[in-house]
């Protein structure tokens, strides 16, 4: 499956909620996309397999994940200590795309990996244009000084949200991960022991 480019209030309606974040457009249409989207919402069912899938690809959109990579980073989350479900999130969490994202310096994960495979990002001094890189604690990501000027970055800044789990100097546009964040702290309604469950069978 090739990566998806197409409308993003699309596929939050098919799902039932704004993945992407908040969304208009979203709020007047909260029901699965088609002519007969309405009526789907009322009287659909769906197997307990549908559902487990259902929400595999959740994740994957809002991550932005493609199925090999998404496979690869759950069988590295079976590897870890403690529950597979949690370690999937944390790690999905680490990606480096994703940690622009929290850091506030993208307006969202799509325009995070852009930024990163445009090489606008260092990691640790260090231009990363790898978005599936793995930041770990104490790591210091930053936008480079020739690219601070962006309008996109300077807009996201300004509304920008906090995270416990990270430090970020709006000034010097670089922010430093803290600590791995625990499951509890991650805002995402994800149940993820539905996707454990799908690749338990």
């Amino acid at each position: 499956m090739a990566r998806y480019i197409g409308p993003s209030t699309k596929i939050a309606r098919k799902f039932g909620e704004p993945i992407f974040g908040a969304d208009k457009n979203f709020e007047k249409r909260n029901y699965p996309p088609g002519q007969h989207g309405a009526a789907r919402k009322r009287a659909r069912k769906t197997t307990e397999y549908g559902n487990q899938l259902k929400e595999k690809q959740k994740v994957k959109y809002m991550y932005g994940v493609l199925e090999r990579q998404f496979r690869n980073t759950y069988d590295k989350a079976t590897r870890m200590s403690g529950q597979r479900g949690e370690n999937l999130i944390i790690l999905l969490e680490s990606r480096l795309d994703n940690i622009v994202y929290r850091l506030g310096i993208a307006p969202t994960r799509a325009a995070a990996r852009q930024l990163v495979l445009h090489c606008h990002i260092t990691l640790n001094g260090e231009v990363c244009n790898i978005p599936s890189a793995f930041v770990k604690s104490g790591d210091i990501v930053a936008v480079r000084e020739r690219s601070k000027s962006l309008e996109v970055i300077q807009n996201s800044v300004a509304s920008a949200k906090k995270y416990s789990w990270l430090e970020f100097d709006a000034k010097e546009l670089k922010g430093k991960l803290l600590n791995i964040p625990a499951r509890v702290e991650i805002p995402e309604t994800i149940n993820e022991q539905l996707i454990v469950d799908l690749y338990s069978k």
